[in-house]
């Protein structure tokens, strides 16, 4: 269990320095410095593999961090909305597990919600255009 949360805690540091400018200048001076040493080491083979090495690793690494921290974020913001909806007098509760459902019943509760969309837009429409516009001129 505490090796679980420092390694969340360590992820979650990782993910957010990795995206900084800071990191993003990091990376971009190793490989200034990198692509001026390739004069020095006449463009060899183990000039290359350094670079290809040294990304295919960071690369590999962070993969696997992001996706952790990518997938504890998932689920904090899946316990919110569920939150929100089991806290709401009208909504439908058969949306608080979603995740769970097959592909079917997903197609059908998505069908469902488009209709009301298009039902929402046509009103909308409708409404406007009983309204009068604001960039017309009105006799005062």
């Amino acid at each position: 269990m505490r090796s679980s949360h420092a390694f969340n805690k360590m992820a979650s540091k990782v993910a957010r320095s990795a995206g900084s400018l800071t990191a993003f200048l990091a990376a971009l001076g190793v490989i200034i410095v990198w692509a001026a040493s390739g004069p020095i080491f006449h463009f060899n083979d183990t000039w290359q593999l350094v670079i290809n090495t040294g990304t295919t690793i960071v690369t590999f690494l962070m993969v696997f961090l992001i996706q952790h921290t990518q997938n504890v974020d998932s689920a904090a913001l899946q316990i919110k909305l569920d939150e929100l909806i089991r806290v709401t007098q009208e909504a439908n509760n058969e949306l608080l597990n979603l995740e769970e459902l097959d592909d079917d019943r997903l197609e059908q509760i998505r069908s469902r919600y488009e209709a009301l969309a298009e039902t929402a837009a046509a009103a909308l429409a409708k409404k406007s255009q009983c309204m009068p516009r604001a960039d017309t001129d009105h006799p005062a």
